[in-house]
């Protein structure tokens, strides 16, 4: 078969469409147990409170260490730090500046256990984890707003009031028609299953409420 010949005299050749091979499906989905582990709660770096602990950490032993290096080279220690040593020679155990000021150094002690022990960070809920190097949380209050906008699809929901805390979420609706008890089993159903869809790792369990408006005047 002769090669088509273009108007100058010379051999062209026809386009040729190459055909890649199609894959034969989506890809496998991962085995299982290849996800990214336990999800465990947000940790706040604390730096407020760190920093003020540090700041007055550093005033304090200035001045005592700044007292002491005054009195080895024969100078008279300061008035303060002289006052200081009579007052806790002289004031007995039971007495009430004592007392307080013990109150005083126990509650701020336990406050900064309770920060280094505790995360922190109770706005943040954790998502599951489908990578080992990705983390993900969502705000309790963007959870909020998706539940409260998926109850106010359900039919007779009037307005609602979405609260969602670590373990519960609670909903408080108001349905201007239709049953109440089936306004509430609708309702629980479509906030199940928002809440699901969220991708929490552990999603907290929903208190659905649903009454009337009151009245008017």
């Amino acid at each position: 078969m002769s090669e088509p010949r273009d108007t100058e005299g010379g051999t062209r050749r026809l386009p040729v469409l190459e055909k890649e091979t199609a894959a034969a499906g989506p890809p496998p989905p991962p085995a299982s147990g290849a996800g990214g582990g336990p999800a465990g709660r947000f940790w706040s770096t604390r730096r407020v409170p760190a920093g003020i602990v540090a700041l007055l950490l550093l005033l304090l032993a200035g001045a005592f260490l700044y007292d002491v290096v005054a009195v080895r080279a024969g100078r008279p220690a300061l008035a303060w730090r002289r006052e200081l040593a009579r007052q806790l020679a002289e004031r007995p155990l039971d007495d009430t500046w004592v007392l307080v000021g013990a109150g005083v150094t126990a509650a701020l002690g336990l406050w900064l256990l309770a920060l280094a022990l505790t995360p922190g960070l109770r706005r943040l809920l954790p998502m599951r984890r489908t990578h080992p190097d990705v983390r993900a949380g969502l705000d309790r209050d963007a959870a909020a707003t998706v539940l409260r906008d998926r109850a106010m699809e359900v039919a007779g929901v009037r307005s609602a009031r979405v609260r969602v805390r670590r373990r519960k979420a609670r909903v408080r609706a108001l349905a201007h028609f239709r049953e109440l008890d089936d306004v509430r089993t609708d309702l629980g159903g479509v906030l199940d299953d928002a809440v699901r869809g969220l991708g929490l790792a552990r999603p907290p369990a929903v208190s659905v409420r649903v009454a009337r408006p009151g009245r008017k005047g």
